[in-house]
């Protein structure tokens, strides 16, 4: 594996973490968490199927395309606890990953532009592309537990309303959605700890995730010649006694 270098494990899970991200933007936006289907027993009328999301809702006649009724402030009147949490979550769960995908990127950039010879200066630097890689698989896989427990909690909690009040409540594909980019932010931590864990043994500078003590300076620096290596107790300082 090419620790030096970039990997296609570091860029596959840049790229996962990429879509992870907007699969999340987009459950958080889409209006279809949950559905309320009201069914009607009046030939003359139409099933009404009301759909509800972390910020609007918005009410359809079955086959019908357009909502009878849009309310964009239900952000705020939310009465269903699952969908409260979710409305923290999911933004705090692209907060954190967006800054996993940072440091993934410094970490890439770090191993791409880097010189051949580490700079002795900064030595003591904590940036560098494991500790970059390290803590993003880190992150990723925090943000992919925030964002996942709350998304499970929305089905059970379905299965509680249905129990309180009547079989009318279905989870809808925001749901699916927002699951699947959570078991893509796993599979990036995933990928950027067998990335750490099979470059663990290399003793380079380049990668060590945290220096105990900076390099020394004769591993980097052309050696010292004979005349500089003599000692003190190596050189004859001739004595002149004056005698009367």
């Amino acid at each position: 594996m090419g620790c030096r270098d970039v990997h296609a494990a570091t860029v596959l899970s840049f790229l996962c973490g990429i879509a992870s991200v907007a699969g999340l933007f987009a459950g958080t936006l889409l209006p279809n968490w949950r559905k309320l289907r009201l069914i009607t027993f009046n030939r003359n009328e139409k099933n009404l199927t009301v759909y509800t999301g972390l910020w609007v809702k918005c009410a359809r006649y079955d086959g019908g395309n357009d909502c009878l009724m849009y309310d964009t402030t239900w952000y705020s009147s939310v009465d269903q606890l699952d969908l409260r949490v979710l409305q923290f979550a999911l933004p705090l769960s692209i907060l954190i990953a967006t800054g996993a995908l940072l440091l993934c990127l410094i970490g890439m950039c770090n191993t791409a532009f880097r010189s051949s010879v580490p700079n002795i200066k900064l030595a003591k630097c904590l940036v560098n592309s494991a500790g970059c890689h390290l803590v993003a698989g880190l992150l990723f896989f925090l943000a992919g537990t925030v964002s996942l427990s709350p998304s499970i909690w929305v089905i059970f909690y379905n299965i509680h309303l249905n129990k309180k009040f009547e079989p009318v409540f279905m989870f809808d594909y925001a749901v699916y959605v927002t699951i699947a980019s959570a078991g893509g932010l796993f599979t990036t931590s995933l990928l950027l700890f067998i990335w750490y864990c099979a470059c663990k043994s290399l003793p380079s500078p380049f990668w060590q995730p945290l220096y105990s003590h900076p390099p020394s300076m004769h591993t980097y620096s052309q050696p010292y010649s004979a005349r500089s290596r003599l000692s003190a107790i190596e050189i004859d300082i001739p004595v002149v006694s004056h005698t009367t």
